[in-house]
């Protein structure tokens, strides 16, 4: 059970790591919120629908770093309010 906590610990890191990187201000903090709001959510689930639940994170992760680079690739302008 510890080792699956730290595995799930690693994987909340891995999102917020990546979901920092959006270059958009939009994208960056819909995604931090829509990472933060699902981790809070599984807290309560069964232990079968946990593991459901980080598999599908698994795939919003790595969806998370295609997008990224996509982003990257087609940087817009900084907004005034990321200063």
């Amino acid at each position: 059970m510890a080792e699956s906590g730290r595995q799930v610990l690693a994987l909340y890191k891995a999102l917020l790591r990546e979901s920092r990187k959006f270059t958009s201000y939009g994208y960056r903090e819909y995604a931090l919120r829509r990472v933060r709001d699902g981790f809070k959510a599984a807290k309560n689930l069964t232990e079968e629908d946990q593991q459901r639940e980080i598999q599908v994170a698994k795939e919003s992760l790595e969806i998370i770093k295609r997008q990224v680079v996509v982003g990257q690739l087609y940087r817009s302008p900084t907004l005034i309010i990321e200063d």
